[in-house]
């Protein structure tokens, strides 16, 4: 990933309409904003397998290094989807999150602002992981300034079947003519049934950051409740990352694999 602000920024990664699929994440990172900035609808997958990651969890620059903030989840079971999981509630897990990004980004100019954008997620006793990756996504995105696309819900859909199968009639039926999606798709995704079906594959290219960060170097990989605390309402412009073809992405990814 890049941290290069010099690369152009783009509105769209193609012509048509731009479908993300994509798993919620607790209060994520700079990475899935971007997607979320480039989309005219995002799809919170949440009714997949949960499987351990960024999900539940997210990293902290603090003065001791980065720190992980875990959601505690209860009644855990093999092969549960991210909708299936629960959190546990039963110790005061919200109040010790809100502490580490209070005193994390004590020094930032919109340390308030940032805490007002927890305290409004925080506010709604959310019962499942993906309902409270789903509200993080959106306070986010909203707080960002970020132009909302269409949020729906895989399961809402009605739409059957697995891995790229899935994914292709998902964009097809929501009129997607261009399926966005991270890094990780190369290692499974069939492009060729998306070809066929007139859909254009495109991955990201990252280029997140620098803004004003404590605790040592800049690292874009921590909670976009960084870059918020920083910069407060220009937080978008840490959000300049641009998308290649699938073709172009996998040929980077056997250069850079070579």
């Amino acid at each position: 990933m890049s941290a290069n602000i010099h690369r152009p920024e783009i509105s769209r990664p193609a012509a048509g309409r731009t479908v993300v699929v994509s798993q919620s994440m607790y209060f994520p990172w700079c990475g899935l904003l971007e997607q979320v900035r480039l989309a005219d609808v995002f799809v919170h997958y949440d009714d997949v397998q949960y499987a351990r990651g960024f999900f539940s969890r997210v990293q902290v620059k603090t003065e001791h290094g980065i720190k992980w903030l875990s959601v505690p989840l209860r009644d855990q079971h093999r092969g549960q989807t991210i909708d299936e999981c629960r959190i546990d509630h039963s110790s005061d897990w919200r109040r010790k999150h809100r502490d580490v990004l209070r005193q994390a980004c004590r020094k930032a100019a919109y340390a308030a602002e940032m805490l007002a954008v927890i305290d409004e997620v925080f506010a709604t006793d959310h019962d499942s992981l993906g309902a409270l990756g789903r509200a993080t996504i959106r306070a986010l995105a909203a707080a960002f300034g970020l132009r909302q696309p269409e949020f729906l819900h895989a399961a809402d859909l009605g739409i059957g079947g697995s891995s790229s199968q899935r994914l292709r009639d998902i964009t097809a039926a929501l009129g997607g003519t261009v399926y966005l999606t991270g890094h990780g798709g190369l290692n499974y995704l069939d492009h060729s049934i998306f070809d066929a079906a007139g859909i254009e594959v495109r991955y990201m290219d990252y280029s997140v950051g620098p803004w004003p960060q404590d605790h040592g170097g800049f690292t874009p990989f921590v909670t976009a409740l960084d870059p918020l605390a920083s910069l407060g309402p220009t937080a978008a412009t840490a959000l300049h990352s641009t998308t290649l073809h699938w073709s172009d992405a996998l040929e980077r990814h056997r250069r850079l694999s070579a």
